[in-house]
């Protein structure tokens, strides 16, 4: 079980994830000084309800694992860049209509697009953490 300031730290940096960024599980580790991105991942999955989880992916780009359909609605809403995986062109939210974008990616599939949604590692989240 991860301790209380692991707890906090991490749910720390997750509120303090921009609206329309991610962060990798990892990433967030790195942010507190920690390798340790399954248990970032535990401390979502125990305590991150009240936090904006979904903008906190694994590595792949894909959504939160069993979490994709709930997820959807907030990367629309807050123009997360996006690539629909099942369709023959790839979009994104700020591209095409968000009615659109969320039909599409829940009919066939989508995922986080990371070169444009990654919080860059000059971002002050890690300013404390020399890289």
């Amino acid at each position: 079980m991860p301790s209380a300031e692991f707890v906090e730290a991490v749910l720390d940096v997750v509120a303090r994830i921009p609206s329309g960024r991610v962060m990798t599980y990892g990433d967030v580790g790195i942010a507190i000084g920690s390798e340790a991105p399954r248990a970032v991942g535990r401390v979502m999955a125990l305590y991150g309800h009240g936090s904006p989880w979904w903008r906190v992916v694994p590595a792949s780009g894909n959504p939160p694992q069993g979490h994709a359909t709930l997820a959807l609605p907030h990367y629309v809403d807050e123009g997360t860049p996006i690539r629909v995986t099942g369709a023959p062109r790839a979009g994104t939210a700020a591209a095409a209509s968000a009615e659109v974008t969320r039909r599409a990616a829940l009919a066939a599939g989508y995922r986080i697009a990371l070169s444009a949604a990654r919080l860059p590692y000059t971002h002050d989240i890690y300013g404390e953490v020399a890289l």
